[in-house]
């Protein structure tokens, strides 16, 4: 049996047996706090109870703009993000959810109905299917493909992040996204821990060490990782904190765009937008990420960028679009940094609340 393939039924066992519940979680490292959306909110009352129980998420990956979207969910458990977006994306819309936890697929495929039938809907728009995230490949998921993926928590707990990385890649849309929560470090977890099969369940020690994270984004194809939000995560047991000692890890939300045009550094090109506030649920503010946060009807400065990750996506009707690409100036400045220990949590804009995750 490989190292990978180990790692992978270590997991299984993890959430198929050893949780039953949210509140079996030693660190709130998949579970987080936050204060949903009043759309969400509203969706989520909708959401049946089992589905609910079985959630293990580590923040609220539900960006903005779903409607009509083909999603793919990497490590969807028991549905709970998937019939969120279920409702977002329409009866038109499609949402896919990848899971290798059987009895968490049970919970997911038993409610299928019941959530068609709570939105309204002829007959289901989700399906789910039984793999591993970092081989899409084997589910006949064709090239691009989704206008979205999300993930929420899951990532660390794959042995091979790159190949999740590529496979994204692979089959999002020229301009889709990769939106995802999942656990960094501040430093690389030593071996010993990354071999602790309680601690890479509760998603510590299959943590990228962040810049490594952004080296292998790059490496693959997602140039300029944005982070959208971050929160510090505690642990509950003295044990585990022993354990880990010094780490700090944290929860962080990142968009990465598949839009191989995207420069190495925000550059300057003396470009702006004015966002025309017609986003679905961001009537006022439209957040691309955490240091931008654009206001309806008033000019606010871009990076060239932040201007194709509007313009060459499905945001580009949304915004008016004021400059070109002709003249360049230097470095711009307004991009802040990527570090998620340098990054304050980002305070949602007007419906949305302060970020974080669980149920």
């Amino acid at each position: 049996m490989t190292e990978n393939n180990k790692k992978n039924i270590d997991v299984q066992e993890y959430y198929g047996k050893v949780l039953q519940k949210s509140e079996d979680l030693k660190t709130n490292a998949c579970c987080t706090i936050v204060n949903y959306p009043k759309h969400i909110k509203e969706i989520m009352a909708l959401i049946h109870d089992e589905v609910m129980a079985k959630y293990y998420g580590c923040g609220l990956t539900i960006p903005q703009g779903l409607k009509g979207c083909k999603v793919l969910d990497l490590g969807s458990g028991s549905g709970r993000d998937c019939y969120l977006m279920s409702a977002l994306v329409g009866e038109e819309g499609e949402v896919v959810g990848v899971d290798m936890t059987d009895e968490q697929l049970k919970v997911a495929w038993d409610h299928e109905e019941y959530h068609a039938k709570q939105f309204g809907y002829k007959k289901p728009n989700t399906k789910f299917l039984k793999g591993y995230i970092e081989k899409l490949d084997e589910l006949d998921l064709p090239d691009n493909y989704f206008d979205v993926i999300v993930s929420n928590c899951v990532i660390n707990l794959s042995p091979d992040k790159e190949a999740v990385l590529k496979e994204a890649y692979r089959v999002l849309k020229p301009g889709g996204e990769l939106y995802f929560s999942d656990v960094y470090s501040d430093r690389r977890v030593p071996e010993h821990l990354r071999e602790d099969e309680v601690l890479w369940g509760e998603c510590l020690s299959g943590a990228l060490y962040w810049n490594d994270f952004l080296t292998l984004s790059k490496k693959v194809g997602f140039n300029d990782p944005r982070t959208v939000e971050t929160a510090p995560i505690t642990i509950e047991s003295a044990e585990v904190e022993e354990r880990v000692g010094n780490i700090k890890f944290y929860s962080v939300t990142y968009r990465l765009f598949k839009l191989p045009e995207l420069e190495a550094d925000c550059e300057e090109y003396g470009q702006a937008v004015i966002y025309k506030g017609t986003v679905e649920h961001e009537p006022k503010n439209f957040v691309l990420d955490g240091n931008h946060v654009i206001e309806k009807g008033n000019l606010f400065k871009i990076c060239g960028n932040s201007w194709k990750m509007l313009q060459n996506t499905r945001f580009k009707d949304h915004f008016e679009y004021i400059g070109d690409f002709e003249n360049h100036y230097g470095i711009f400045e307004g991009c802040g940094t990527s570090a998620p220990f340098n990054s304050a949590p980002l305070k949602g804009s007007d419906e949305s609340g302060n970020g974080g995750s669980c149920c």
